[in-house]
């Protein structure tokens, strides 16, 4: 069983919310959920939607079909009716607009129900919520208790008021005798989970890891482990920091890292692009720091909340001059959280930056895993500092000093006696500033050799996944992972294919060598990206001659859905796209305050003085 809830409706109205909701339903009744959120760069008005698939096995990615689709406005109907099957379940508002092609209508009268009830409409998504607990046939319990904790700090007040709201949809559905279905019965008991999204298993991860400094400027998508991050410092003792801009973020990570302690930033795009001048000061000082990219569709502004991999490059390029950097891509929310463990350990044990990449889609999906194995990989992680020492027995002390490894002793400063510099330049073994040719050659062959060593002791090659025997293989990094793994389900299930996937987390550098021993003779590689360079394949050209010259890129701002790769390998389509609605195609909602009212009017008297100028 795999089923496909989606809710939709404007901006600012709990849609987000709503979807948190259903997911943590669903995995307290005993599924497994994948839920993915989409929305435009507004904070009212617009089209918010959230789907939420659950199934009685692991899923890793959302599916086409909408089973279920709950309107809390016409545009969601608009919108999304292509996704709908006869079979579909629609719920909308019978006094709005009725179904126009042949699916399951299910009414429900959220206007009617909001003068009745005198509440905002921004309370009505907790009614929608009711409704869809009683037509799948859910336990209403488990929401009172999901409300309990979500509004325990607002009070009894007003948990019993969300309580009552979800009872009137619930309530209405069982009174309209419709039948319910028996989706969401709850199971037999199943051990405890936790439901996260990508940054939510970074921020995790980065509290494990023992990290004590996390600065940030809010940049969708990876603000939430700012916020997320700054509500547990009581907990954590971590200072988190909203700076000014992302100069100062990293600058003032970069001191504290310095100082001592394990440090780490957050960005996208083009506050990536503000880091890339200190990104290279690290790279000469040697400091260990942590990046987290979360990428979103450019150049410049682009589109801030839609996805794409489309910062690869930029990553494994970024900063002037040569120096060793290291970038990790997690596939999905267990690996973000043992990569990030792994990221700080790198960045310390060879004082160089190490950046995470993470699309949209990862950072911002919702997936399910069992409580008792975050918590062990958690607990079986001991931080590995590498040569960062507090104290040292070298004299004179050697910052800088040439090692095999390129690694060299890091002091933490504060010893007495021992004096040594960070500074921008290039510099001699004890740390004082150079132009000597002799010298200068020594450092840059110093920090080179980091890699060798990286390559030797730390790298990982792919992972491989499905048949080995399998004539077909798709070639992926970061969060495309999860959506090749249910195309390779349907391929096996549906179309009695066997498809093998080669997944690759440490993307930078590579290991020329063990890579090319994953590449064989008479197999068809398939390189899937989130972008239109195909970056990826132009990486592992470069580093290891690798070349694939069959892709399938998407670049729209939406991501793969596992059917169009299904389509692609049986050759029934070489175009992947979107079969959306045009914008000017769909209803546009009614402005529903005097402000938006007065927008509009003044918006039409322009027009039509345009009109007749």
């Amino acid at each position: 069983m795999k089923y496909n809830w989606k809710i939709g409706g404007e901006a600012g109205y709990g849609i987000m919310t709503t979807g948190t909701v259903i997911s943590k339903i669903a995995t307290r009744s005993g599924y497994h959920i994948f839920s993915y959120f989409e929305y435009p760069s507004l904070i009212r008005g617009g089209h918010n939607t959230v789907e939420v698939v659950f199934s009685d096995e692991e899923i890793t990615a959302s599916k086409w079909h909408v089973d279920m689709l709950v309107c809390l406005n016409k545009a969601t109907y608009d919108l999304h009716k292509h996704r709908l099957t006869s079979n579909s379940i629609v719920m909308y508002d019978p006094d709005i607009f009725q179904p126009d092609i042949e699916c399951k209508k299910v009414p429900l009268p959220l206007k009617k129900i909001k003068e009745k009830q005198e509440i905002h409409q921004q309370m009505l998504n907790t009614v929608a919520v009711g409704g869809s607990i009683s037509m799948l046939g859910g336990d209403i319990a488990i929401f009172e208790d999901i409300l309990k904790h979500q509004f325990a700090r607002k009070g009894q007040e007003v948990v019993d008021f969300n309580v009552r709201l979800a009872k009137v949809g619930f309530d209405q559905i069982k009174a309209d005798n419709v039948t319910p279905l028996s989706i969401l019965s709850k199971k037999n008991e199943t051990p405890e989970k936790m439901v996260l999204t990508g940054n939510d298993a970074y921020s995790i991860a980065t509290v494990g890891a023992d990290c004590k400094y996390y600065a940030a400027y809010p940049m969708t998508p990876s603000s939430s482990i700012l916020m997320s991050l700054a509500a547990w410092q009581d907990q954590t003792q971590m200072v988190v920091r909203h700076s000014e801009d992302e100069i100062a973020v990293i600058n003032s990570a970069l001191g504290a890292s310095f100082a001592g302690v394990r440090s780490s930033v957050g960005t996208s795009g083009g506050g990536f692009a503000l880091m890339v001048e200190a990104l290279s000061y690290a790279g000469i000082a040697e400091i260990p720091i942590v990046v987290f990219l979360g990428m979103r569709p450019g150049p410049a502004t682009g589109m801030p909340t839609w996805t794409e991999q489309g910062d690869l490059l930029f990553a494994t390029q970024a900063g002037h001059g040569e120096f060793p950097k290291i970038v990790l891509a997690p596939g999905d929310v267990s690996e973000m959280i043992e990569l990030t463990l792994k990221a700080f350990d790198l960045a310390d044990n060879y004082q160089t930056p190490v950046i995470i990449v993470a699309d949209k889609f990862l950072c911002e999906s919702f997936k399910d895993l069992f409580k008792d194995d975050v918590d062990k990989t958690l607990k079986d992680y001991s931080p590995n500092r590498g040569r960062i020492v507090s104290s040292t027995t070298q004299s004179p002390y050697l910052r800088y000093k040439i090692e095999e490894t390129g690694v060299s002793e890091m002091l933490i400063p504060g010893q007495k006696g021992v004096f040594f510099q960070a500074n921008s330049y290039e510099h001699i073994e004890d740390s004082h500033t150079t132009e000597d040719s002799e010298a200068r050659k020594k450092q840059v062959e110093k920090r080179n050799k980091k890699w060798n060593t990286y390559l030797k002791t730390h790298f990982d090659g792919p992972k491989y996944y499905g048949d080995k025997l399998a004539d077909t293989v798709f070639v992926t990094w970061g969060g495309v992972k999860g959506i090749v793994q249910e195309a390779q389900k349907i391929l096996s299930r549906e179309h009695n294919k066997n498809v093998g996937l080669l997944h690759f987390n440490h993307v930078y550098p590579l290991d020329e060598e063990l890579i090319k021993s994953f590449f064989k003779d008479n197999v068809r590689y398939i390189l899937v990206e989130n972008n239109s360079h195909a970056q990826f394949g132009q990486l592992l050209r470069m580093q290891t001659g690798v070349n694939l010259n069959e892709k399938v890129l998407k670049y729209d701002g939406r991501p793969f859905w596992p059917e169009e790769l299904v389509k692609y390998v049986n050759g029934e389509s070489k175009q992947i796209h979107n079969d959306v609605p045009k914008s000017e195609d769909v209803e546009k909602p009614e402005a529903t305050s005097d402000l938006e009212k007065r927008q509009d009017e003044l918006l039409n008297k322009l027009a039509a003085k345009m009109a007749t100028a």
